[in-house]
């Protein structure tokens, strides 16, 4: 009965009723898709239960393309570097459908062997992506 009446009082605009936008940034909790084709990318693909952002390895704890964050994926702590994004970037960067993370090695190794996704061109001039840039088979 009380949702009745609720839902008669948000018809008759007595009541407002508002929500957030979305936001398109790489936070804490943010899904991310693994497009590398590592086994623990595929699992998680396969399961239905994508990575999570645990933490930004920057100052603003915002991610762009080229940051380094921490996932939880299928129940372990992984690093990754992020390859795309859907929210607005500067000039001349694409703009991704969905966040693409690759994910690495402790040491800074690759874990897949190929990326599957286009990867933009403009991570050619940071020297930590050499290894990564060198699995990606097309370029935006």
């Amino acid at each position: 009965m009380n949702f009745i009446k609720c839902l008669s009082t948000y018809a008759t605009g007595t009541r407002s009723f508002s929500t957030t936008s979305c936001l398109h940034e790489i936070r804490k909790l943010a899904r991310m898709r693994v497009v590398d084709n590592s086994a623990l990318g595929k699992a998680a693909r396969l399961s239905g239960k994508p990575a999570r952002v645990i933490h930004v390895y920057n100052k603003t704890s915002v991610g762009t393309v080229g940051d380094k964050v921490l996932v939880a994926i299928k129940g372990q702590k992984k690093r990754a570097y992020i390859v795309g994004v859907k929210q607005n970037q500067k000039p001349n960067m694409p703009k991704f459908d969905t966040n693409n993370i690759v994910l690495i090695e402790d040491n800074g190794s690759p874990t897949g062997t190929r990326i599957t996704v286009p990867v933009p061109s403009a991570l050619r001039k940071k020297g930590e992506f050499s290894k990564i840039l060198s699995l990606a088979t097309r370029f935006v």
